[in-house]
């Protein structure tokens, strides 16, 4: 692990003790720099789970990726700089209520004072790392987070606003897994038609203010509670538009 050339990929300058402050700044600064997205997959380059192989694509290509892939190099940065980490597997929520498999997602638990959930790869969700063991509300402006027990696991929600719904997000336990275990569902959602992210680009990127996301040949902008979208006229734009916004070359 060349730590300083991640750093300098995020574009962090921070300090690098082991601390919950470490931690937070870490994340958000992975967050506005390394975009969430699945060009790979439709440009058929194989995605391979392992240390060296993602640091190549992320660090030294300078792309993204999904959550396998942004959550798995997290971690090995973290363990580089001293944090002690566990990747844990998560289903996420459907509309129907229900839950997709084991493995679907990737999420994080940073164990120090107390433990923490961290995740850069899971799109529009939190920003801070969350306290794995606090049942309360944990704002994030004027969102909130919480973490509640549901059955054998323990259950993701996110409200938008005060007056809005809770709603679920994934459920985890804090089992540990390696990068062979999620190696099933990486090759489910590379290769399977009814995965989401076989049927569509995607490229999404945090920024200080709200979010950019190219969603096939669609623009959306969200700055605070504005959205604003537009759908793109050409792949030359888009092509542009990745490059300019996201730092992608495909």
């Amino acid at each position: 692990m060349d730590i300083q050339a991640y750093l300098d990929r995020i574009g962090y300058r921070g300090p690098l003790t082991v601390t919950a402050e470490t931690l937070r700044a870490l994340q958000v600064a992975h967050l506005q720099t390394i975009p969430f997205e699945n060009l790979s997959i439709h440009a058929r380059q194989p995605i391979v789970l392992d240390d060296d192989s993602l640091f190549d694509k992320v660090v030294g290509r300078r792309r993204g990726g999904f959550c396998y892939e942004l959550n798995g190099l997290f971690a090995a940065l973290l363990r580089a700089l001293g944090f002690q980490v566990a990747m844990l597997s998560a289903g996420v929520a459907r509309a129907d209520g229900t839950f997709s498999p084991e493995f679907d997602h990737m999420a994080l638990r940073v164990t120090l004072e107390e433990r923490w959930l961290a995740d850069v790869g899971f799109g529009d969700s939190f920003r801070d790392p969350l306290r794995l063991d606090e049942r309360g509300e944990q704002p994030e402006g004027r969102r909130a987070f919480r973490i509640d027990e549901s059955g054998d696991f323990l259950l993701l929600l996110k409200r938008d606003g005060p007056e809005e719904p809770w709603q679920p997000q994934y459920r985890f336990t804090l089992q540990p897994y390696e990068y062979a275990d999620y190696a099933g569902m990486c090759r489910y959602h590379q290769t399977s038609p009814e995965s989401h992210f076989t049927q569509r680009t995607l490229c999404s990127l945090a920024t200080p203010e709200g979010r950019v996301t190219l969603s096939g040949m669609r623009l959306i902008i969200t700055r605070g509670n504005e959205r604003h979208e537009r759908i793109l006229e050409s792949e030359e734009e888009r092509a542009a538009l990745l490059r300019e916004s996201f730092g992608i070359v495909v």
